[in-house]
């Protein structure tokens, strides 16, 4: 549903229900004013025009949002340069990389200025090196200028890398709405992962699997493995405990730091219902 949703605050798809407002304006009944604080990427580079250049598309694309290009012609130099398309302003969109397409396409939607920026799958078939390059550019875009931008995505290193708060959607409904790092917060404390220098006999694996969730226990020549969670990090100490009367050594302790994707299927899995989800 992110797409969907996009273009419902966009006013390209009407909503059956609810309301939806745009720096205050109502997007059903006063949708000329609030699409004026509004742009967005959509279905990526085939935004734009491949038989124009990027020069003539970003002048083309302030027309359409009522600029005059030859007033506004600093800040789209200024755009072109700052995504890296000078040297290649004034060569057709179509001998272009798939990554300077991309780049063009949100070259355009930046050039009216507006509040509000939606970039819809911004990374999807880029290479990763083009991928973190346009990652980069984002964050410093979103630091440097005073305007919101949402991205939406399945790629949750994505997410993770680029944005600061995080809305999760499944089968067209929230199921998630906080900041990236307090998300991950939730996790951070349950998953440890300890090297054994001797192995565990079974008794002291029941006392552990009652103490713990998801217990793993994999032998590794001399020393076993041990990965599981915790409801909270004091009872860290209880595991110790349970270990050590077992008369095992504990090599290493470390605890798993969790990852949004991680987090991600966490969250949907803990919805209950199956369906398709992204962020």
């Amino acid at each position: 549903g992110k797409t969907t949703t996009i273009k419902c605050v966009l006013g390209l798809i009407r909503p059956t229900a609810g309301d939806i407002r745009v720096c205050g304006w109502d997007v059903r009944t006063h949708h000329h004013k609030a699409i004026e604080h509004a742009s967005a990427v959509l279905e990526g580079a085939r935004n734009v025009y491949w038989r124009m250049t990027p020069r003539e598309n970003a002048r083309f694309f302030a027309g359409l949002h009522g600029l005059d290009h030859r007033a506004h012609r600093s800040h789209i130099e200024e755009l072109l340069e700052r995504f890296g398309l000078t040297d290649r302003g004034d060569e057709p969109v179509i001998n272009l990389s798939t990554g300077m397409k991309q780049k063009v396409a949100v070259v355009c939607a930046l050039v009216k200025q507006t509040d509000l920026v939606f970039l819809d799958e911004p990374t999807l078939g880029l290479d990763i090196e083009t991928s973190l390059e346009l990652r980069g550019l984002l964050r410093e875009l979103a630091r440097k200028t005073r305007r919101t931008i949402v991205v939406s995505s399945h790629d949750m290193d994505v997410i993770q890398d680029v944005c600061e708060r995080v809305v999760i959607l499944k089968e067209g409904r929230v199921v998630a709405d906080d900041r990236v790092d307090s998300l991950l917060a939730l996790f951070r404390t349950r998953a440890y992962r300890m090297v054994l220098s001797d192995g565990l006999v079974g008794e002291v694996v029941e006392r552990l699997a009652r103490a713990v969730s998801g217990l793993s226990v994999t032998a590794r020549g001399e020393r076993t493995e041990l990965e599981f969670e915790l409801p909270a990090a004091e009872r860290l100490y209880e595991v110790i405990d349970i270990i050590r009367e077992g008369g095992a050594v504990i090599e290493t302790i470390t605890q798993k730091e969790p990852d949004l994707e991680e987090a991600f299927l966490r969250v949907i899995n803990d919805t209950g219902s199956e369906g398709g989800a992204g962020a």
